[in-house]
């Protein structure tokens, strides 16, 4: 979606904003979606980003090459990277996450979910059983505070990504199990896995190694977002680390390279390029990789997301401001 195509979205959404304050704007594409359980206090926070139920095709069940196979991606790119105990490790590229924001998997027996929402940078990985049922999960095509709402084809619930919570149906209240995993450049993940695979591109007439959200995380506010901004003076499309309900802002690990706190470790590199910045992904400006272990140096769940989107979903977290 192009910024413009944005533009025309929020406008629509504006539009319709009366008809949004009730979930009977959305049954009749969504007949099979429990309505009547739900978190959602106020309807109008739901907005269409554009696209319908499945518009954004989710992929299920991606191919794989070999890393050393892989001729297409530039050494910066973003990769989200997912390394399961005894299986190879392996690499999602972006440049496919941004034009199907889900990739429905399973490695070693665990189903996952591989997601990226462009419009908060968040970048998720979910184990897909909940009480036992696994889920698969679809894009609906709808927004909460500018974050993605998934949903599952087995009860049709609608879910937020940057919870991993369900929100309207039968799963709501229900949360995922997020895996700790991370997005890192392509050098870096064939650096440390020369034998590893990578998704493979998928059948689809899509740009892909192309960002259609050109200049994004350079814009002075969010699309498709009436919420509050972020405290303390931080630019809301400023990337924070999120552990938890804590923020830790990039630019503050950027300076510092390594930060402990609350038995937290997180470390910047230079030498990934953001995904939402230049219209080929592999050329735009370095915001780094982060990594974040435990005391042990175990990964730990985490997420790379925008302030505006942390503030949005986390009121009440804390921002781990330099003393």
């Amino acid at each position: 979606m192009h910024l413009r195509h944005l533009f025309a979205a929020l406008a629509l959404s504006a539009f319709a904003g009366s008809a949004l304050a009730s979930p009977e704007f959305w049954r009749n594409e969504w007949p099979e979606t429990d309505f009547e359980t739900t978190s959602i206090e106020n309807w109008v926070e739901i907005l269409s980003g554009g696209p319908p139920k499945d518009g954004i095709p989710a992929i299920d069940g991606p191919n794989f090459l070999a890393a050393a196979e892989e001729t297409r991606l530039g050494p910066r790119e973003p990769v989200i990277t997912v390394e399961v105990d005894g299986e190879i490790p392996r690499a999602y590229p972006i440049r496919y996450l941004t034009w199907h924001e889900i990739v429905n998997d399973e490695i070693g027996g665990i189903p996952v979910a591989v997601t990226f929402c462009p419009l908060c940078n968040s970048g998720l990985t979910f184990d897909r059983r909940v009480d036992g049922l696994v889920l698969s999960f679809g894009v609906s095509g709808k927004l909460r505070n500018s974050d993605m709402i998934m949903y599952d084809r087995e009860t049709q619930s609608w879910w937020q990504q940057a919870l991993g919570e369900g929100i309207v149906g039968q799963m709501t209240g229900a949360r995922l199990d997020q895996l700790p995993t991370w997005m890192e450049s392509w050098a870096e993940f064939i650096a440390r896995n020369p034998g590893g695979a990578v998704m493979d591109q998928p059948p689809w007439n899509r740009s892909y190694g192309q960002n259609p959200y050109v200049n994004y995380d350079s814009s002075r506010r969010p699309f498709l977002y009436n919420g509050e901004m972020p405290p303390h003076g931080i630019e809301p499309l400023a990337r924070v680390v999120r552990v938890g309900d804590q923020a830790w802002p990039v630019e503050r690990l950027r300076e510092n390279a390594t930060i402990t706190e609350d038995g937290v470790t997180l470390t910047w590199a230079a030498g990934q390029a953001s995904a939402l910045d230049s219209r080929d992904i592999a050329r735009g400006r370095d915001v780094g990789t982060i990594r974040v272990r435990d005391g042990a140096g175990n990964d730990l769940p985490h997420d790379v997301m925008f302030a505006f989107a942390f503030h949005a979903f986390w009121p009440e977290g804390d921002w781990m401001l330099d003393n």
